[in-house]
């Protein structure tokens, strides 16, 4: 139903201005009552005056209805307990838990949720303000940066990072390295990935060896009988041991099908099919993944990680600007330019989005309206009525403004009727 129009509106108030509307209201109304004793007064002077006395007399009927029927909202008319009065303070729970209901039937069922979640584009909304990062005023960018600046220092850094760094250390906890690393082993042997790591290997045994063929020949030296070492065969035998040493691992690095070479490259394939299925082997990477974790210098890796991850987000916080110059603003302003582009990247962005407003009406939506019936509830008498008057107690009292100037207006209507008939 649309709302009419006021005949007469005073200049705009500031909120809270009831009183003075109030003021307004009934000074009309005193002016309409002096208006008619004064036609009264004068009696037939001019044949104006009924018409002027005829408007006035309406207008106080009009205007002291409608004083009655606003003060019996919110109060007993002069204090006396005058049935259908103080309507609001008396039904103030049925007041909400009509209101609980009204929010509920028309804003929190998830019917309702769905059919207006599937007016709004979400993705291109949020593409839009991605891809215009210096767009506007940037109060929405600065407002959000200080909240996030303000929550990150008002948080308890303590059990904040110890749930952070807890959080990190369960994810890797739960990690199942095993078959991840069998996967990329085997991986890269179908795609001859693994070859310069055996041909580093072998580089490593040799240059390994000949730094440290002194430990042989003591080796040998040590072991060898007395008559080897009086006749030089232990260091002919060490000579020989580094040698064939030596060339072995030569051909190795010179012929990719050498037999030790096609060895390890099968013992690499069960490392590889041992990963991902046998559970023996899984337990001990997952035993070794714990050891790591719990190795102090682990620990303080993850601390380090923490404190860097909180810096730069305060950092990111404290200077939005900044956050978003780099190519941070770059992958973000392409985010933006793809979140409008792609058709299918947008409709499941919006789905996902229409599917998590229905599922937090059907989980909460019961739950806000018994918050706000309860509210009310809790609310005495005196404050629903200062609440209520306060929201809607200027345009009330343009309605006693009105329902005087409309009865003055009937009034002299019906007088100008009856002299005319």
């Amino acid at each position: 139903m649309r709302m009419l129009r006021p005949l007469w509106q005073p200049p705009s108030l500031p909120a809270g201005g009831v009183r003075q509307m109030r003021i307004v209201a009934t000074g009309m109304l005193i002016a309409m009552a002096a208006l008619f004793i004064a036609a009264r007064a004068i009696g037939d002077v001019h044949p104006a005056v009924p018409f002027i006395q005829s408007f006035a007399e309406a207008a106080m009927v009009g205007g002291l209805a409608d004083w009655f029927a606003v003060t019996a909202l919110f109060r007993h008319p002069l204090g006396l307990p005058i049935p259908h009065t103080a309507i609001i303070p008396r039904n103030k729970d049925r007041i909400g838990d009509t209101l609980a209901i009204f929010l509920r039937d028309n804003f929190l069922t998830p019917v309702v949720v769905a059919r207006r979640m599937r007016r709004l584009d979400v993705a291109s909304a949020a593409g839009r303000f991605l891809s215009q990062p210096g767009g506007g005023d940037g109060r929405l960018r600065l407002g959000a940066s200080r909240l996030a600046a303000d929550l990150l220092e008002g948080l308890d850094q303590e059990r904040l990072g110890g749930m952070a760094k807890a959080a990190l250390a369960q994810r890797l906890r739960a990690l199942n390295i095993g078959p991840l690393a069998g996967q990329a082993l085997d991986a890269a042997m179908r795609d001859g990935r693994h070859a310069p790591v055996l041909d580093g290997i072998v580089k490593w045994a040799g240059r390994t060896l000949e730094a440290n063929d002194h430990l042989i020949r003591q080796m040998v030296h040590d072991r060898a009988g007395s008559i080897m070492r009086w006749t030089g065969l232990d260091e002919r035998l060490s000579n020989a041991i580094i040698d064939g040493l030596q060339k072995l691992l030569d051909e190795m690095a010179d012929d990719p099908g050498h037999p030790l070479r096609a060895k390890a490259e099968e013992g690499l394939r069960t490392l590889a099919h041992d990963l991902q299925f046998d559970k023996t082997m899984q337990a001990k990477v997952a035993r070794v993944r714990d050891e790591i974790i719990d190795n102090p210098a682990m620990q303080r890796w993850i601390d380090g990680l923490w404190e860097q991850a909180r810096s730069g987000l305060l950092r990111a916080a404290r200077d939005p600007q900044a956050a978003v110059a780099g190519r941070l603003g770059e992958a973000l302003q392409q985010l933006g330019e793809t979140l409008q582009g792609d058709r299918r990247l947008k409709a499941m962005i919006n789905r996902f989005t229409r599917r998590a407003a229905v599922g937090a009406a059907a989980s909460y939506g019961d739950g806000i309206v018994k918050l706000v019936s309860e509210t009310v509830r809790g609310w005495d008498a005196r404050t629903v009525t200062s609440r209520l008057e306060n929201a809607v107690g200027r345009d009330l009292q343009y309605i006693r403004i009105n329902g005087t100037l409309v009865g003055g207006l009937v009034g002299l209507a019906i007088h100008t009727i009856d002299i005319l008939l």
